[in-house]
């Protein structure tokens, strides 16, 4: 089987440890274990067994996890090393070659790469900036077939930030109910709006809806590699085997962390941090591309630590980002890497001196291009 690279996850990998700013990341700074915890639940953890876990994660985690989506049961939550390893173990149980499915442009391409890689019929969609970030839904109509098997989003969306509408989700809603098709929603952002206002999940609004989630964006909590896939209950029993062949179970001390990262009072502290820190952040990055003379556009982050601006000054993003880590040691992601060149996205998430100074260094390098206008 073929898998094409993916192209931001090895560009990430390869220098986000290396360079003197990263502003790749798309969450929050991580918390660190006493930021996390009292000290008497961190001294609880000197009692976990380094054992095997229960393989769909234990009941406790499943319980908390549960409390995210009113009326559900544990056996329709599958717990996953992380929201990645949910992607995966999802396209490789439903998708058959051949099989049609829609994927909202621009997104993280992970499951675009997946999705080709098992042989599925790819058509894109497009998020429109000039529609707020928004789906035409017209344009959807007339992709949607009666062998449409699959719509593929993420919202509160990567990169934009943008968070869909009533009326988007209600018409994607009824695309997917005309001919029977699957949504899949990544909602990784959720409880990371800048708002406070949580954004509605997909979950109940159609009977074949699957969602994944996970503690890596909006809790800061990237290293923990918890991830989850919420679904009918015959969709995750179904889907639990392929998750035998990857990493059977979830960490001992992960699921225990995560289990008390969810719990009552933790996760509202959690989330309030994150919101807390993308509410200071943001307007740092609000004005400093407002400061550059027209040189971006943007639609204001709605959600998440990402902000994606539209830069005026000719060339390929992929090629400004390499200039930027050959000649200033900063990461940012090229608009490329979700199909949309043109773009650059910029991780807002870190400490408030380190974003100033990370943006100090790009302007060096905007300057040269200026001047050679």
């Amino acid at each position: 089987m073929h898998i094409d690279v993916f192209k931001m996850e090895r560009m990430q990998s390869t220098w986000e440890n290396v360079v003197d700013y990263n502003l790749s990341e798309s969450g929050v700074h991580p918390l660190n274990l006493k930021e996390l915890l009292t000290p008497a639940e961190i001294e609880s953890l000197t009692e976990v067994e380094l054992g095997y876990t229960q393989t769909n994660g234990t009941i406790g985690l499943r319980e908390r996890i549960a409390r995210l989506y009113p009326g559900i049961g544990l056996e329709q939550i599958l717990a996953t090393a992380g929201s990645s390893e949910a992607n995966f173990l999802l396209m490789w149980s439903l998708i058959e070659p051949g099989d049609e499915v829609l994927f909202e442009l621009p997104n993280y391409m992970q499951m675009a790469g997946l999705l080709r890689a098992f042989g599925a019929k790819v058509k894109t969609f497009r998020l429109h900036e000039s529609l707020g970030w928004q789906p035409d839904l017209d344009e959807m109509k007339s992709l949607v077939t009666p062998k449409t098997k699959l719509i593929v989003l993420t919202n509160p969306n990567n990169p934009t930030g943008a968070v869909l509408s009533p009326a988007a989700m209600k018409g994607i809603v009824d695309l997917a109910s005309s001919v029977g098709a699957w949504i899949l929603a990544d909602e990784v952002y959720q409880g990371a709006e800048l708002s406070g206002v949580t954004t509605p999940s997909f979950w109940g609004r159609w009977d074949k809806t699957l969602i994944v989630n996970g503690l890596s964006k909006a809790y800061g909590l990237p290293g923990l590699r918890v991830g989850w896939i919420i679904g009918p209950e015959e969709v995750v029993k179904r889907t639990w085997p392929y998750h035998d062949y990857t990493t059977i179970s979830p960490s001992a001390l992960s699921d225990r962390l995560a289990t008390l990262a969810l719990a009552p009072g933790n996760r509202e502290r959690i989330l309030a941090r994150t919101r807390g820190i993308l509410n200071a952040n943001f307007p740092v990055l609000e004005t400093w591309l407002k400061d550059h003379g027209g040189l971006f556009s943007f639609r204001p982050t709605q959600a998440g630590a990402i902000g994606f601006a539209r830069y005026g000054f000719e060339g390929n993003s992929t090629e400004f980002v390499e200039r930027l880590i050959r000649e200033k040691s900063v990461l940012v992601v090229p608009g490329d890497h979700f199909e949309t060149d043109g773009y650059l996205r910029f991780g807002f998430g870190s400490e408030r001196g380190y974003l100033l100074r990370a943006l100090g260094r790009i302007d060096e390098i905007l300057k040269k291009i200026v001047q050679s206008w």
